[in-house]
């Protein structure tokens, strides 16, 4: 059985820092491509950056690029978004995906950004 599970949200003051963490388990890590999306109240979800499954290649939204870092560790099936410069436009719900053949999505982990 697949589980994708974040943690590493909570609430943080405009101009702080926070590293989400996505553990992967029940499939072969390397070989997908590792997505964060983010879903705020009333919008659609938003991709916010993806890791090639090699790690050879980034994307980011442009309301997060410079701020926001992905990166993966295969040796322990974790995909991480070091968040950095926080906004409040940056509060939503943020979801990890794998994608290689079929898709996976975790839970989410809340992100607060508020003075």
């Amino acid at each position: 059985q697949v589980q994708l599970v974040e943690s590493g949200g909570g609430l943080v003051q405009p101009g702080g820092s926070l590293r989400l963490s996505c553990a992967a388990s029940g499939l072969t890590f390397s070989r997908y491509s590792l997505t964060w999306y983010r879903q705020a109240p009333g919008k659609e979800r938003e991709l916010v950056a993806r890791i090639t499954s090699a790690g050879g290649i980034r994307t980011y939204a442009d309301s997060v690029r410079g701020r926001f870092t992905i990166s993966r560790d295969n040796a322990k099936n974790t995909v991480y978004l070091q968040m950095n410069s926080l906004k409040p436009e940056d509060t939503a719900v943020y979801v990890c995906n794998a994608q290689f053949i079929s898709d996976y999505w975790g839970q989410g982990t809340q992100v607060t950004v508020s003075s």
